[in-house]
């Protein structure tokens, strides 16, 4: 694969229904990156283009609607599907499921050239194929406007790419690019261990994903007295993320491992690794580099991340 990309397309505001709204042990909410990298994998591999390839993907949510309800002010329940009875007419079990109805927009690299025209059409076959897909495991719906793909080929020199991309963003709004805040994550966990130097990661992402309530003593003379207020570590819309896995056992050969999916493939028992992200308003992002998620192997160190690469140390 070429390593500058060339262009981007656009794939405007895809209704998707009945997301998967579980994506980590930890969290629920928004989908993970993985499910929109391996989305534009599937893509790529649905194309079978030689000459063009698809990777890298921008992700910005226009609405999020999850299928929950509140049976009381503090707790939210998701609303389970009822299933059909079973053979001997009885009431089938109920597997609980997280379900999320929302509208994204993708922003996806492409590597090799197109002109204006290639690039119009290939966004056409993208566009199509993806209203066969599913994305995170949700159905994509016609949209309810009058939205069309775009192909944008990119400038080669990096000052031309952010003046092009300046453009390009606008076409995002309103909405919310979800961006890695890794740097973050390291720089506050720094800042924590200088207190405690047994704070851990999780901690310091615990710390950065919750919302603090500290009372606060208005008067000296009564100090039984206090207000109650609400505030974050820091300023912005940071989420924990699941951003892929870790390895939790040795890389077997392929069919070394009974009833696995896949007796052609190497296997690995892995688990969930979670980072910091960001919800960022489009017109805060300066490049592509900065939106676009990336799949990133590294099997010596037993680690299959979702990552962006301004970020990627």
């Amino acid at each position: 694969m070429p390593e500058r990309i060339n262009g981007l397309i656009l794939l405007p505001h895809l209704r998707v229904q009945n997301a998967n709204a579980v994506s980590g042990p930890l969290s629920w909410g928004f989908p993970a990156p993985s499910a929109f990298t391996g989305f534009v994998h599937a893509l790529h591999l649905r194309l079978r283009s030689q000459e063009i390839n698809l990777d890298g993907v921008g992700i910005v949510c226009h609405s999020f609607d999850p299928q929950v309800y509140k049976p009381n002010p503090y707790t939210y329940k998701f609303s389970l599907a009822r299933h059909p009875l079973t053979k001997d007419g009885e009431t089938a079990s109920v597997i609980e499921e997280g379900r999320v109805h929302m509208e994204a927009s993708l922003l996806v690299g492409v590597y090799g050239y197109l002109d204006e025209g290639e690039g119009a059409y290939f966004a056409r076959q993208v566009q199509e194929a993806a209203m066969g897909m599913r994305l995170a495991g949700g159905s994509i719906l016609p949209s309810d406007g009058d939205y069309q793909p775009e192909y944008f080929a990119l400038a080669e020199d990096k000052e031309s790419i952010e003046t092009q991309f300046r453009k390009i963003r606008r076409k995002l709004l309103p909405g919310f690019a979800l961006v890695s805040a890794h740097a973050e994550l390291r720089e506050h966990l720094a800042q924590m261990q200088q207190d405690n130097p047994k704070t851990t990661a999780l901690d310091a992402l615990l710390d950065l994903s919750c919302l603090h309530v500290q009372p606060i003593s208005e008067d000296p003379q009564t100090p039984g007295k206090v207000s109650w207020r609400a505030a974050r570590s820091r300023q912005g819309w940071l989420v924990p993320l699941p951003v892929g896995y870790g390895a939790i056992s040795p890389l077997y050969e392929a069919g070394q491992v009974a009833n696995a999916r896949d007796d052609q493939t190497p296997f690995r028992f892995v688990e969930c690794l979670y980072s910091l992200g960001e919800w960022k308003s489009p017109h805060r992002i300066e490049g592509p580099d900065e939106l676009l998620w990336h799949h990133h192997a590294d099997p010596e160190n037993g680690l299959y991340l979702c990552e962006q690469r301004h970020q990627a140390d």
